[in-house]
């Protein structure tokens, strides 16, 4: 017997949907202008540290003063306007609004349909969104990182907007394939990973247009930083999930691997992760060459999450795009 669909709470998911794209956009403009007006930083965290030496008339260039400390390499941190950060919390809170909407939407679907709503490329986009807002509001705990607000919720905003103008379905039960505990297990992993490799990819193209001479951004090497820790902890939990992928397999067709295209780029894109930590971690690499590495390593990804649904048939081709 086919499960019925609670269209009340279907049509309410779709509306917080709406809801949460609406309050990221406020949120990144509180966030562009916490950017636009805000304290401008150092072309290097390197220079910035350097001490100014002080001379011993204490009255030539080199006597410490405030204005030659800004004037050696930039090195010193320009106070912005006062609202600006301001403007900034106001983004915090608009983002924690927006994530209870987002949140609530995928609740709502799932219990329209009584099942885990991971089932097609519509509710992977929309949970993957809010794995990338979740990991830059949990790293917002720990690191400074409220520069990354403005990209992370228009990022967010946009895969949302798009899911619902083109990749959108209405909720209803799973096909047979679907029909598995495994759902929750491999999926959820590949929607928190790739959520972290969000941010990661986000800060590495910051990285890129970054340029060394004081700037709204941070430093490229706070940049750098927050790249590396987003895909150490990312990377695990994507094992975890292309193994739990192939357990699955195992399950349901009998066999762990069958160079489906699927399977195929996920391992790829485990592949790239992997150079890019194999990399920083035994040749030392750091700076452009790394960030290189890890964009190539974000692209697989993205292929690989939606490319591959469109252009390549396969076993795992149900995602239910709208044609």
């Amino acid at each position: 017997m086919t499960p019925l669909v609670n269209e009340e709470l279907a049509t309410l998911s779709d509306q917080l949907t709406l809801v949460a794209v609406l309050l990221y956009l406020v949120a990144m403009i509180c966030f562009a202008l916490d950017l636009a007006f805000g304290r401008i930083h150092p072309a290097s965290a390197v220079k910035a540290r350097e001490p100014v030496a002080v001379g011993a008339g204490g009255g030539g260039p080199s006597s410490g003063e405030p204005g030659e400390a800004a004037a050696a390499g930039g090195a010193a941190t320009a106070e912005g306007a006062p609202w600006a950060a301001k403007a900034g919390l106001a983004g915090i809170a608009l983002t924690w609004i927006g994530w209870a909407a987002h949140l609530a939407a995928i609740v709502t679907r799932g219990l329209a349909v009584d099942r885990w709503p991971w089932g097609n490329m519509y509710e992977f986009v929309v949970g993957l969104c809010l794995a990338a807002v979740t990991a830059f509001l949990v790293l917002l705990f720990r690191h400074r990182i409220r520069f990354l607000g403005a990209f992370v919720t228009l990022a967010a905003a946009l895969g949302l907007g798009f899911a619902v103008l083109f990749l959108h379905v209405q909720a209803g039960p799973l096909m047979p394939a679907l029909q598995s505990y495994w759902l929750a297990i491999h999926v959820s992993a590949a929607i928190v990973a790739s959520g972290l490799f969000t941010v990661a990819g986000v800060s590495a193209i910051l990285y890129l247009v970054r340029k060394d001479r004081p700037s709204v951004l941070p430093t490229r090497e706070a940049l750098d930083t927050v790249v590396h820790r987003a895909i150490v902890i990312g990377f695990p939990i994507w094992t975890f999930a292309v193994i739990a992928g192939a357990l699955w397999a195992d399950r349901a067709w009998g066999r762990y691997w069958g160079w489906d295209p699927k399977e195929v780029w996920s391992f790829i894109t485990w592949v790239v992760y992997a150079a890019y930590l194999h990399a920083r971690a035994t040749a030392g690499w750091k700076g452009k060459a790394a960030i290189i590495i890890s964009l190539v390593a974000f692209a697989c990804l993205l292929f690989n999450l939606i490319g591959v649904n469109i252009f390549f048939p396969g076993l795992h081709s149900y995602s239910d795009i709208p044609r």
